[in-house]
Formats: structure tokens, C-alpha cells, sequence
């Protein structure tokens, strides 16, 4: 027997999940960071806040720098990072997306303090692992669809974007917005940043650098000659583990995106222990001291 449609209907609203409904129709930026220590000076820049709990994400809206904003965690990771970006998409009128956080080092020009804005990103371990054969490393073009060196066995891969022909090429490069690029220089002379955390302070003055090239991959990079492969191959300046994921999404969705992120070691480069933990809220603030910045500049 043949159910009719209208209790198909009904029947799948209760066994289904409920689909994503939009919680708030202001316009807002947002603003991300992936863990607590990254987004504490943020959440107390905004004011007049109302929360929202989706999934277990924490979404807080208010108002930062006289902008209407949504502030999250992304959690940390790739995956984590597309998955709660999108879910705000989703779920808020989002205008503009802006991260802020902590990266490791990959050009021996920075240090360790420095807010690094690039330009673009990719996904360094979008990849493929090659068969080792007697005449070494083999992969079919096919698979590696990418002209960057390989790392040993790793070949690195483009993506191909959903609805597009697979005939099409692949991307490697997810772009920041221009205009908020454009922003960004514009801030950065003016901000102050921190130099000294604790009892330790920076050899160098932080600087804020906009430009450039980042890289993300779901690894902590703590690898001095991994790290030269980055720099030498993508001319990265930076490597995180989430930026790329969120520009990816960010262009799928059009929405225009910039990432800040001030370096909190030297992703295997120091010539000592990693030292990240020494600086992580140094270079937490940092950040953030810039992205509170960037907002106050936007334009309305």
C-alpha cells in the first residue's frame, strides 16, 4: 500500500533532523577564532551579546567596535573548522568573515609576535601518497593534478569544487577579499602590539604583515625541514590549521573572508623547544588587538 504524500512528508519532518533555521536577520561580521585562548580578548571586546547553542556551538551575537558581529569557536581543524562555518552561514546574515588566532612561522622572515594577513590559502596536505616502486616515487597525473614539488611521497593535489566538471582545473589557491585586504593595510601602521608575555620578552618588535602567502593542514607542523618544503614550495609564510577550510567555504558561499594570524612559534624553525605555549597568549591578543582594529575600519 501506497502512503500519500502529504504523511511521506510529515514522516520524514519527525525522523529527520530539523533544518537549519536562521536565528538572527542583522547583517554581521564574523568573527572566528578556533579555540578558547584564541577568542578570550575578542568575547570581551563585545557587548550587548545574546548566545546561541547549535549543535553544541556556542554562537554569541552583540557588538564590537560600534559593528554588529557573531562571535564562535570553529573548533580546531579542517573539518571542524568548514563544519561550524558553514552551520553559521546557515544560520546568521553573515557579511564578511574574519579569523583570528595563532599560527606557526614558515618564513624565516617573521617573528615570532608578528600578525601575518595573507593573501591566500591552500591546503598543503590536499595530497596524494605515492606507490614507491625500484624507480622510486610513482603517481598518476591523474591523481596528482597539481604542478607543486612533492614532498617525498607526497604529491600535492588541487581541489575540485563541488559542481564544477571534473574536466575543469583544479584549485589550489583560496583567496582573501581585496577590500578587506585593502582594510587591513590600512590598520595596520597604527596598532600597537604586545611584546612581552610574562617575564619573556620578543627579540624583535611585532609587526603586522599583510601579504603573502598561508598554508592549513589537520597537523601540528613542528618540522624544521617540512617547513623549508613550505616555504621553498607554496612560498608560504605561515601554516595553520584551519584557515584554509574556512576561505574554501567562505568562496563557495561568496562571502568575502581575511584571516589574521600572529605567529606563536616558528613551526620547527627555533632552535630550542617549540614555542608555542610560551607565547600563545601573547600572540592570542595580538591578533586580536588587530582584528578589533580591522572591525572598527569596516566600513558599514
Amino acid at each position: 500500500m501506497r502512503l500519500p504524500a502529504l504523511v511521506l512528508v510529515l514522516l520524514a519532518l519527525f525522523v529527520s533532523p530539523a533544518l537549519a533555521q536562521r536565528l538572527d536577520e542583522t547583517p554581521r561580521v564574523a568573527v572566528i577564532s578556533a579555540f578558547p585562548p584564541e577568542i578570550g580578548a575578542l568575547s570581551a571586546a563585545t557587548s550587548l551579546t545574546k548566545t546561541y547553542e547549535v549543535n553544541g556551538v556556542r554562537f554569541t551575537t552583540g557588538q564590537m567596535e560600534g559593528k554588529p558581529v557573531v562571535v564562535f569557536l570553529s573548533g580546531v581543524s579542517m573539518v571542524n573548522a568548514a563544519m561550524t562555518t558553514q552551520m553559521a552561514l546557515d544560520r546568521f546574515n553573515i557579511t564578511r568573515i574574519v579569523f583570528s588566532g595563532i599560527a606557526g612561522g614558515v618564513d624565516e622572515g617573521l617573528d615570532i609576535g608578528d600578525v601575518v594577513v595573507a593573501d591566500q590559502w591552500a591546503q598543503n596536505l590536499e595530497s596524494a601518497f605515492a606507490r614507491e616502486t625500484d624507480k622510486g616515487f610513482e603517481v598518476s597525473p591523474s591523481i596528482s593534478n597539481s604542478p607543486l614539488a612533492n614532498y617525498g611521497m607526497i604529491y600535492p593535489r588541487g581541489i575540485i569544487l563541488p559542481g564544477t566538471d571534473l574536466s575543469a582545473p583544479a584549485r589550489v589557491w583560496f583567496p582573501a577579499d581585496p577590500a578587506l585586504l585593502d582594510t587591513a593595510r590600512k590598520v595596520a601602521a597604527a596598532v600597537p602590539l604586545q611584546r612581552c608575555a610574562a617575564d619573556k620578552c620578543l627579540v624583535h618588535a611585532p609587526k603586522v604583515v599583510v601579504g603573502g602567502n598561508g598554508v592549513s593542514a589537520p597537523v601540528f607542523l613542528d618540522n624544521a625541514a617540512y617547513r623549508k618544503y613550505l616555504r621553498a614550495t607554496f612560498e608560504a609564510r605561515l601554516v595553520d590549521m584551519e584557515s584554509a577550510a574556512v576561505a574554501h567555504v567562505a568562496l563557495v558561499n561568496k562571502t568575502p573572508f581575511i584571516a589574521f594570524r600572529s605567529l606563536s612559534d616558528l613551526a620547527g624553525g627555533g632552535a630550542g623547544a617549540n614555542e608555542m605555549h610560551t607565547f600563545m597568549a601573547l600572540a592570542s591578543d595580538n591578533s586580536a588587538t588587530v582584528v578589533r582594529a580591522f572591525v572598527k575600519a569596516l566600513p558599514n
